[in-house]
């Protein structure tokens, strides 16, 4: 299985490229709110039972996907204080130890520009920051920058094309058929 993970700091657009991606590639996308949204109806965000129970849907979701042999799946992903950092490295083992790969697709944006999208519609119909104030505070405070990501096989600024136009690049570099 090729695992596409997509990570950024919040508003990047990771799901809106994640979703054209998927609709080129046929890959399902398992975006990380769906395992964020869930644990929130029992346990507030950070605390010991989220992050332990987070990380374990995600792994249990990339290592039965492996064992299924789906052909690919396509991750979003923040990296915030909350997710321990050996989750990345266990990530790759996961997935490796199926005879899968993990391919890191940075999405960048202008912090200006994130700001004006943090509070966007789409944002809301999921648990997802929307408060610029609490942006611009973990911003300063480095929570979203909070562990060196693996070198990604290259970054796209979303700022400077079409969610679409992010997609079509990340099929080409990476050689994923189109459906």
């Amino acid at each position: 299985m090729k695992l596409i993970f997509l990570f950024g700091i919040p508003a990047t657009g990771k799901l809106t490229v994640g979703q054209e991606l998927a609709s080129l590639t046929g890959y399902k996308l398992f975006h990380n709110h769906l395992a964020i949204d869930l644990l929130l109806s029992v346990f507030e965000f950070g605390s010991p039972g989220f992050v332990e129970l987070r990380e374990m849907i995600w792994l249990s979701v990339f290592r039965t996907a492996c064992a299924e042999d789906i052909p690919g799946l396509i991750f979003t992903f923040a990296t915030e204080a909350t997710v321990r950092p050996q989750f990345i490295n266990e990530t790759i083992k996961t997935v490796s130890e199926a005879g899968g790969s993990v391919e890191f697709v940075e999405l960048t944006c202008p912090i200006d520009q994130l700001r004006s999208r943090i509070d966007s519609e789409s944002r809301r119909g999921y648990q997802k920051l929307t408060s610029v104030e609490l942006f611009d505070q973990l911003h300063r405070e480095g929570t979203l920058t909070s562990f060196p990501m693996p070198q990604p096989i290259f970054s796209i600024d979303t700022n400077q094309c079409t969610p679409a136009e992010a997609a079509h690049r990340i099929t080409e570099t990476l050689g994923l058929l189109t459906t």
